[in-house]
């Protein structure tokens, strides 16, 4: 790698923190957490996933634990949230779409990060994936939500998968920069948001098996 691609990945990585961290943060303040309950939320969803990536590809510490940056975004989501959630808490969909953003930055993260440490494309697509949603399942498991992951009634995975599949081809084609990284982005993030609002959903694990409550809508609500 590069020194320009490696200060590219780690802004990035931080911008993905950022925007997990603000889910987890708005999550603790609808659950009535105190500032210290929505700063460590806020820290486990934006770094967890990381720290799972960083550990599986061995090379070292997790960034997490070695660069300080990586703890300021979890503290500056904490802020924005403690003033400004009783201003935006009527807008149920602004948790999904931070989470959607952390989702579209951190699979091309990991699956760039596996992909210079020498994994192969598969390994890297897989990766990429465990990055993207493993800081929103312990997210949801510490605040006693269903997993967003294991929502019948919502994709998760896919969206993730997606980006890190298309990251991974334009890796091995020498195609991938800044403006394809934008482009992977943005098909991630609206991928993951019409997902959500029009109740996109992958079949049960069993053929002829219904969906209890689907045509109520999510329980996480829709605006």
């Amino acid at each position: 790698m590069t020194f320009p691609f490696d200060i590219a990945l780690v802004w990035l990585d931080l911008a993905g923190v950022f925007f997990f961290a603000v889910s987890g943060s708005l999550l603790a303040a609808r659950k009535q957490f105190d500032i210290i309950g929505s700063l460590l939320l806020a820290s486990l969803v934006s770094l967890g996933g990381g720290v799972i990536r960083d550990i599986i590809i061995n090379t070292g510490p997790p960034a997490a634990f070695t660069n300080p940056a990586y703890l300021a975004p979890p503290l500056l989501a904490t802020v924005l949230v403690y003033f400004l959630f009783s201003s935006v808490q009527r807008f149920t969909s602004l948790l999904m779409l931070f989470d959607a953003g952390g989702l579209a930055l951190f699979c091309i993260t990991g699956t760039l990060k596996a992909l210079s440490s020498g994994m192969n494309p598969v390994a890297a697509v897989l990766l990429g994936v465990t990055t993207a949603v493993g800081g929103g399942l312990l997210r949801d498991i510490t605040a006693n939500e269903v997993p967003q992951l294991f929502d019948a009634r919502d994709l998760y995975a896919l969206p993730a998968f997606t980006g890190a599949a298309l990251t991974t081809l334009l890796w091995v084609s020498g195609s991938f920069n800044a403006l394809t990284a934008c482009a992977v982005a943005a098909v991630v993030f609206t991928f993951r948001v019409l997902a959500w609002r029009r109740s996109w959903h992958a079949p049960l694990a069993v053929r002829g098996w219904h969906r209890l409550g689907l045509d109520t809508g999510n329980s996480r609500g829709r605006d």
